[in-house]
């Protein structure tokens, strides 16, 4: 534990245990369940059995009736206390799409809550939902996304066409190099919906203070800041009157960055009902009416000269945004279109990008909300190559940017620095020996089995400076003691940044890691912060220790000189106290300075004040901090069942120096697996009629550690332009592993010609890819 790391720091870099494990792993976290106050009451909503209905009234008679019930809220007594409804990530200006607390007038997807129920306890609650009478008259639903824009029916009035955002590039039929080109393919590529599945489903409890006009909320949230700021401005009181504390988060993957209409309902309930107010969502709620993400298609096209170069890349992206999305959905369809060719030198290109509204429950964001065009291109990518007769590893080789190309800004005008795509991509094929395996998967092909090799390799913006969320704040409190208090907004939410903010504020103060206790999620006591979101906690919480710590290791230094009677450039603050530089013998323990500063302060040297106590606030130093990572996947297909059996996953990643190893591979792992997830298992599906088939996990299938290989890492660190060059890496996992795992499918199962272009890719898919592959060839004699 006390070597010193390669970069010279003693904490940072090393694989420090997570300091959350001895309390999560023996069931001591606290969530939000777990959270008791007295007299508490609770909820339960009553929800749309229709994907789209006009609602003739609301007849709460008999709920009110059951002893227990307390109150059952409607529209007309929960949306007229809306003050202001908008998310601080996003800004008051930028335009959003409907959003009403209940159902008002007319429900737009199963799960559309109605009414909300408030009881004495949440069997109570349940009970009286059910006796809730709601009058509908059945809509026609829009309810296929792909067909919504020539639909006659509308899910919002005000939006033509069902269309909630628009933006596009050049028309692609400006750009000749398509027809010209001596290889141009194209294909129409689709993605199903699937969900962030958290472990722990949403909940917050919410109680008012009719006394001192105060709200204090418990959240499952991956932003304290946010909610005490949105719930502020939604029931009109002053931010200082809002106190909002999350513990653990049982993961939140994008789902809980932002209050949802669910949410906003028990705090619009809160000051209306006796006591503290308790909503608690089940798996089914959550699979029903959480969100979804990821449904999506493109036509998508690349242009090659003969030797197989890129000269050029088109896409036209929709998105289906379900009934309510939540945030606005125009930022992520640019983003898919904007990087778009992603981290292959591309001289020419266009895109357009479109959200479309349907009658199903609304998108959320999920880990690398943009993650359709890493699926886009490295799927095309891979037909490319088989259609020009090429190894798809020699295209990508003589098209992917190296380093020494950056900074380099791609075709629509983004911008990038400080990645390393083909450097990556050559590791993750090292790791692998890719000569070998095209050998091995020979001598399978003939013994009649089928192997193959897929890849992805992406670039992702992590922290940006251009938000609102621009900004973070620490405080670090050094205490008379010498230990260590560092408060940050952040909060667990499985990202471990516990755990480095430790490792980071022990570097930097150059104590021991042991004396060092951070305290986080609680709005009341930790300097406001964007929260983990955006892969930003990272670098965003390593800059505003580093500025932060600054200010106290310079007051250190003071009383330290002044007491030893050198310059304060003399003095080296590490190893637990303060020394003239070269003579650690002289040193001054950093108990005994803290007992001088908050003890002695007339002893201090002129203009320091007393105490060793500083908050600081980062801003991000780059538009952009960007990573990269290259995935491979190696299967097997049985081509009689369709089953598929991974056999390798390697992941090389590049998001700069790492504060801790184990945590940033832990944040791989738990991406990688999801992605693996949504390229053979889960489907958030509807039926024709709106209906979700798939609100339990009998239905909704998750991978398990059956399913799921090893996972190997290998590293390239490349700093980033921010402090210890840190990048994000929480999102990059659940972008690259769906395309890597499609095309080691899509390999395999080559000699059988056909193109896999819709996800997620089933038994049954590639059952009949192979029937069909079979019948072409009796039929051709």
């Amino acid at each position: 534990m006390n070597d010193e790391t390669t970069n010279g720091a003693r904490y940072v870099g090393a694989r420090v245990p997570r300091v959350e494990d001895p309390r999560l792993l023996t069931g001591h976290g606290t969530y939000v369940d777990d959270v008791a106050r007295p007299g508490t009451l609770h909820a339960c909503f009553v929800r749309s059995p229709l994907a789209r209905a006009a609602i003739g009234g609301v007849d709460a008679s008999e709920a009110l009736a059951l002893e227990g019930v307390v109150a059952v809220f409607t529209a007309e007594d929960l949306n007229p206390g809306v003050h202001e409804q908008w998310y601080t990530l996003i800004g008051r200006d930028v335009a959003d799409t409907p959003r009403p607390q209940l159902a008002e007038g007319e429900v737009r997807f199963v799960g559309d809550p109605v009414a909300l129920v408030v009881a004495e306890d949440r069997y109570i609650a349940e009970d009286a939902a059910e006796l809730v009478f709601v009058d509908y008259e059945p809509l026609p639903p829009v309810a296929d996304y792909t067909t919504a824009r020539e639909s006659g029916e509308l899910v919002h009035d005000g939006f033509p066409r069902n269309v909630a955002c628009e933006l596009a590039g050049l028309p692609v039929e400006d750009l000749p190099v398509f027809e010209e080109a001596a290889f141009t393919v194209r294909e129409t590529i689709h993605q199903q919906a699937y969900a962030a599945v958290p472990m722990e489903t949403r909940g917050i409890v919410a109680q008012w203070s009719p006394v001192t006009g105060e709200m204090d909320i418990w959240a499952s949230t991956q932003s304290p800041h946010e909610v005490r700021l949105f719930c502020a401005r939604l029931l009109g009181i002053d931010e200082n009157r809002v106190r909002v504390v999350m513990r653990d988060t049982g993961g939140g993957f994008g789902q809980k960055v932002l209050p949802m209409r669910e949410e906003i309902c028990v705090m619009l309930a809160a000051p209306k009902v006796p006591g503290p107010l308790k909503w608690i969502e089940d798996r089914r709620e959550n699979l029903l009416a959480a969100g979804q993400a990821r449904h999506e298609h493109a036509d998508a096209r690349i242009a090659f000269d003969a030797d197989g170069t890129m000269l050029a890349t088109a896409i036209d992206y929709v998105q289906d945004v379900g009934a309510y999305p939540i945030p606005a959905p125009l930022n992520t369809c640019a983003v898919v279109g904007i990087l778009f060719p992603g981290p292959y030198r591309v001289p020419q290109g266009t895109f357009a990008t479109t959200g479309v509204f349907s009658n199903t429950v609304g998108r959320t964001a999920y880990r690398g909300p943009w993650q359709f065009e890493s699926v886009a291109r490295e799927v095309l990518l891979d037909i490319s190559a088989r259609e020009m007769g090429m190894d798809p590893a020699e295209l990508r080789r003589r098209n992917l940017l190296r380093r020494d190309e950056f900074p380099y800004t791609n075709h629509n005008g983004m911008p990038y620095s400080d990645v390393t795509p083909l450097e990556t991509f050559e590791q993750a094929l090292e790791m692998l020996d890719y000569d070998a395996f095209r050998a091995e998967q020979a001598r399978a092909r003939a013994e009649g089995r089928y192997l193959g090799v897929g890849t992805c390799t992406y670039v992702e913006p992590t922290t940006d400076s251009l938000t609102l969320h621009a900004t973070e704040g620490a405080t670090i409190r050094i205490e008379p003691s010498g230990k260590v208090n560092v408060y940050v907004s952040g909060g667990s939410s499985g990202n471990s940044i516990e755990t480095t903010v430790v490792q980071l504020t022990a570097d930097a103060l150059g104590v021991d890691i042991a004396d060092v206790n951070t305290i986080q999620g609680d709005t009341a006591i930790t300097p406001f912060g964007g929260g983990t979101g955006g892969s930003r906690s990272g670098s965003m919480t390593a800059g505003a220790i580093e500025v932060t710590a600054a200010i106290l290791k310079e007051r250190i230094a003071e009383i330290a000189a002044h007491r030893l009677e050198v310059s304060a450039s003399d003095i080296e603050v590490a190893g637990g106290q303060a020394s003239v530089r070269g003579k650690p013998e002289s040193g001054i323990p950093l108990a005994e300075i803290a007992a001088i500063a908050y003890f002695q302060p007339e002893t201090l040297p002129p203009g320091v004040p007393p105490g060793l106590e500083a908050s600081g606030r980062y801003r991000a130093q780059s538009p952009v901090i960007w990573a990269n990572a290259t995935h491979l996947c190696t299967c097997e297909v049985d081509v009689e069942t369709g089953a598929v059996k991974l056999l390798r996953f390697i992941v090389s990643e590049d998001c700069g120096p790492m504060i801790n190893p184990t945590v940033v591979e832990g944040q791989i792992a738990g991406g990688a697996v999801q992605g693996i997830g949504g390229a053979l298992y889960e489907h958030l599906a509807y039926d024709e009629d709106g209906n979700p088939v798939s609100t339990t996990f009998m239905d909704y299938l998750l991978p398990t550690a059956t399913e799921v290989p090893v996972i190997e890492y290998g590293h390239v660190e490349t700093p980033g332009p921010g402090p210890g060059g840190y990048k994000g890496v929480g999102e990059g996992g659940a972008i690259g592993a769906p395309p890597a795992v499609v095309n080691a499918v899509a390999d395999a199962l080559a000699p059988f010609g056909g193109r896999i272009t819709r996800l997620p890719v089933t038994p049954e898919s590639i059952v009949n890819l192979v029937r069909e592959a079979r019948a072409r060839e009796e039929a051709a004699g």
